[in-house]
Formats: C-alpha cells, sequence, structure tokens
C-alpha cells in the first residue's frame, strides 16, 4: 500500500481526501529535480561553450536550437515507446540520455561534437518529460489536482531558479568541465528512483463489445487515447499551445543570449536569468491556485502581455537595472502562462489523453525554445540585441488573436471538447480539480 507521508485533511463538509504526497510521488519529484538540474544547469553553459568553439552568437543559437529541435523530435516518438516498453523503461533511458554525453564535453571545444551532444541530450529530455509527465498526472488524486500542481510546479522550478543562473556562474569561475560533469551525475543518479514508479503501460483502445459502462468511460482504460497527430488538428489543445510557444520563443532567446548581449559583468546576466527562473516558479503556484477557482482561460492574455512587455524592457540592455526587470516581468507572464495552457489542456481531456497533451505541450515548449534560439541570433547579428529583442516582443503579440479565440469559446454556450470522438471525463471537464503536472 502506498504509504502517506502526511494526514488526510478533512474538507468542510466532512468528507476525507485522498492523500496528496506518496512514496511514488516523491520518487517522482526526485526523477524531476535530476533532470531538470541536468537540463537547466547546461541550458545557458553550453551556448557559451559552443560560442568559444565557433562561430560567436551564431554558434550559441545553434547549440541551443539543435537541443530543443531534438527534444521536439524526441517528443513526437515518446508516447510509443512508452506504450511499447512501459513507463519506467523508457524514463531511464531517456535519463542516461540526457546525462551521459555532457561528459563529452569535458574535452577539446569542438562545435561538431556540441551539436552531437546537444541532439543526443534532447532526446533524453524529451523522454524524460513527456513519459514523466504522464505519470506525474496518474500519481496526483483528481480532487486534489490544484494542491498537486502548486507543489509539482515548485519541484519542477526550483533547479530553473538555481541551476540556471548557477550554471553561468560556476562555469565563469571553475570552468566548464566541472559544470558538465554536474550535470551528468545528477541525471544518472536520478536513475535510481525510476524502479520505484508506475511501470506499467498508457490505456489502449477499448475492444469492441464492451459494455456500456466501459464504452461510456466508467471503466479504467476504457477510453481510447488520443494521438499526437489527433491532438494537433484539435483546436481546443492546440490554441493554448500555440499561445504558450509564442512565449517559449522569447525564453529561448532570454537563456541563450542575455549571457551574450550584457558584457559589462557577467553578474547581470546571472540576476536576470535568476529574476526570471524565480518570478516565473512564483507566479505559476499563484496561477494555478487562481486557476482551480476562476478559471485558467483568462489567464492566458495577461501571461503573455507580461511576457512581452518583459521582452521590450530587456531590450534596454545598456542598464542593468532595467534588464533585471525585463526578466522578471517576463518570467512573471512566463509561470502564469505555463501553468494556464497546461491547464486547460488536460481539462479538455480524458485520462487517457494524458500522453498526447503532455507531448502537445513539451512540443510548444521546446520547438518555440529552439526556433527562438536558432533564429535570434541570425536577425541580432545584422541590428544587434536591443532591436532585436524589441522586435520579438513585438512579434509575441500576434499570439492574442488565439489567446482571445480561447478565452471567448471557453466561455461560450457550447462546452470545449478536444474531439468530435473524445469527450473529456467529468473529473476533468471540472476546473477547480484541474492539475498540471508538467514540468
Amino acid at each position: 500500500m502506498t504509504t502517506a507521508i502526511y494526514e488526510d485533511k478533512v474538507l468542510a463538509t466532512g468528507a476525507v481526501r485522498p492523500p496528496l504526497v506518496t512514496r511514488p510521488l516523491l520518487l517522482r519529484f526526485a526523477v524531476t529535480l535530476g533532470a531538470s538540474i541536468s537540463f537547466y544547469l547546461l541550458l545557458s553553459v553550453v551556448p557559451l561553450y559552443a560560442a568559444a568553439a565557433g562561430a560567436g552568437g551564431n554558434a550559441a543559437g545553434l547549440a541551443t536550437g539543435a537541443l530543443m529541435f531534438s527534444t521536439v523530435a524526441g517528443e513526437l516518438v515518446t508516447a510509443r515507446l512508452t506504450a511499447r516498453y512501459g513507463y519506467r523503461l523508457t524514463l531511464a533511458a531517456g535519463l542516461i540520455l540526457l546525462g551521459a554525453p555532457a561528459l563529452v564535453l569535458t574535452g577539446p571545444a569542438n562545435l561538431t561534437v556540441v551539436m552531437a551532444v546537444c541532439i543526443v541530450r534532447g532526446l533524453g529530455f524529451a523522454v524524460t518529460v513527456v513519459a514523466g509527465g504522464a505519470i506525474t498526472a496518474s500519481l496526483i488524486p483528481a480532487e486534489r489536482r490544484g494542491e498537486g500542481l502548486a507543489l509539482a510546479g515548485v519541484v519542477s522550478g526550483i533547479p530553473a531558479l538555481a541551476a540556471l543562473p548557477l550554471g553561468v556562474w560556476l562555469a565563469g569561475r571553475i570552468g566548464t568541465a566541472p559544470v558538465f560533469v554536474a550535470g551528468a551525475v545528477a541525471a544518472l543518479a536520478a536513475v535510481a528512483a525510476v524502479p520505484g514508479l508506475p511501470g506499467g503501460r498508457p490505456a489502449r483502445p477499448a475492444r469492441r463489445g464492451r459494455s456500456a459502462r466501459a464504452a461510456a468511460g466508467r471503466e479504467p482504460g476504457a477510453e481510447p487515447p488520443l494521438g499526437i497527430v489527433a491532438a494537433l488538428r484539435t483546436a481546443a489543445l492546440l490554441r493554448p499551445a500555440v499561445v504558450f510557444a509564442a512565449i517559449t520563443i522569447a525564453a529561448g532567446i532570454i537563456v541563450t543570449f542575455v549571457p551574450l548581449a550584457v558584457t559589462g559583468s557577467a553578474s547581470v546576466a546571472v540576476l536576470a536569468l535568476f529574476a526570471q527562473s524565480a518570478a516565473a516558479t512564483v507566479s505559476r503556484c499563484l496561477a494555478g491556485w487562481y486557476g482551480d477557482r476562476h478559471g485558467s482561460a483568462r489567464l492566458l492574455i495577461p501571461g503573455l502581455v507580461s511576457a512581452s512587455l518583459g521582452m521590450l524592457l530587456l531590450a534596454v540592455t545598456a542598464v542593468p537595472a532595467v534588464l533585471i526587470a525585463g526578466s522578471l516581468i517576463f518570467g512573471l507572464g512566463f509561470g502564469v502562462a505555463q501553468n494556464a495552457s497546461l491547464s486547460l489542456m488536460y481539462e479538455r481531456v480524458p485520462a487517457s489523453g494524458y500522453d498526447a497533451v503532455s507531448a502537445l505541450w513539451n512540443l510548444s515548449y521546446d520547438a518555440g525554445m529552439g526556433l527562438g534560439a536558432a533564429g535570434f541570433g541570425l536577425v541580432a547579428g545584422f541590428t544587434g540585441y536591443p532591436v532585436a529583442f524589441a522586435a520579438v516582443a513585438a512579434a509575441m503579440l500576434i499570439a492574442l488573436f488565439p489567446a482571445r479565440r480561447d478565452r471567448v469559446t471557453a466561455h461560450g454556450s457550447r462546452p470545449v471538447t478536444c474531439s468530435p470522438s473524445i469527450t473529456p471525463s467529468p473529473a476533468s471537464q471540472n476546473p477547480a480539480t484541474s492539475g498540471t503536472p508538467g514540468r
């Protein structure tokens, strides 16, 4: 029997809620910490390393772009891997692919090697976030998904908060090699927690001839799983993903180019990255609390506007205080949109659609970061960093159109469903029980 870490709380009505923090969930959090530390510790350091090995800012952008685009490719196939091999084996393989290649970077700087390592690590990261996200969703009780969201958000936000600026700080003082070793160890050590996680395969389509109870979705595993292609064709899932992708494009630019744009002092870049991560962690938790009570659809537009404003302030690269303030304001919007987009997507599918939602949301996350990192270096080479930052801030506002459409649809007279053949389960239709167990 699963061991609860703390006693059940009692609702005002007298009903006892199921335990939230269980041993499997703690093990899942251990895996999250290991994978996230490995990813964020190297996220801004590898571009600096690549810039030293290649063609400056272009090489830095290519490094992050290779990482993100291979992550996208991995996310497209992870659902098939979990269906064939189960969650535990797939997740363990992802952690190994994420951690072990970082050790190769401890040798002499070589741009070709950097690109190859980024591609392999991207595939590993894709597996950890897609398979891990589905596991987290299965471990959080539907009655307490709001609390589970806040807790999962803190656990996944801590590595970004600490490891992202720490990696840059350490690289400037002790060199990049120790940072690469630490990133490898973090991911590989997390493999030890995998055996304690659920290892089953995702739900499969219901067989013909099952009872009406199974067809109605009341029998576990009765609902047919939603594939990634079907999710991409579902407007109710695609709109929040597109809005979030517009913001992650800017996020990829920030983590890659802020350390390069700030030439006066490395500490300014560290503070800017810390401010962005801290604000995102706090606002993600607050957005989860608000969304459970008032709905997440109304949060997409404020999150997008805040992120765009923060990106605009980053154009003032010559004034450290404005640069750090811009990073903080961007982080606030990023955290809100991160929570709201995933929450909306999980609300609109049954449990059998969790794999597809996890894959699609992470696709928007990583494809956006990859596009931003790879394309921004080319633009900034002609315009300079300030003009390029301002141009990105303006372009982000194009996503107001799908954000507005999603809010109108969500508050319209007809319920939002993920597809004509997939209807959300009763628990997922209730905004008060929705959750976002993403990274």
